[in-house]
This record gives structure tokens, sequence and C-alpha cells, in this order.
């Protein structure tokens, strides 16, 4: 198991995504509004390495943001 110990892996959480026009984008200060294709009700997306693996609720305690997993995504093939 040592050999695992080793190996690290990127995880990223996505709570949505959208599309903006670039000119959109540039026009952007603080404060701006990003809306996304998500309602607060749908599950995170968890990501490792770029490669879907779980579905997720965020949850936070002490002012810290958590992700507990609420389903884990299979891949056959």
């Amino acid at each position: 198991m040592n050999t695992l110990d080793n190996i690290e892996v990127d995880i990223t959480v996505e709570l949505g995504a959208t599309t903006v026009p670039i000119h959109h984008m540039l026009r952007m200060g603080r404060g701006a509004v990003i809306e996304l294709d998500a309602t607060e009700h749908d599950p995170l997306r968890i990501y490792a390495n770029n490669t879907l693996i779980a579905k997720g609720e965020v949850n936070v305690e002490e002012g810290h943001l958590r992700v507990f997993v609420t389903e884990k995504v299979l891949r056959f093939g």
C-alpha cells in the first residue's frame, strides 16, 4: 500500500456551468453575477483528474465548506 501513498489525484467539485460571450466576461467586475445551469437542489459533480466519479452536496460547518458524496458514478468499459 505504500505505493498508493505517493499518487496524487486532482479533485474538482463543480457547482454548475454556463457559456458566456467573451465581451460579457471582459465587462464583468467585482460583484458580477454568473448564472449557472444548476439550482441549489441539484447535486454537485465531483471529478478526479477530470473524470466524473461522484455526485454530492455541499455543507458549511464552522465556516468551512465540506462536500458529502451522495452517489458514486460507475463507469464501465
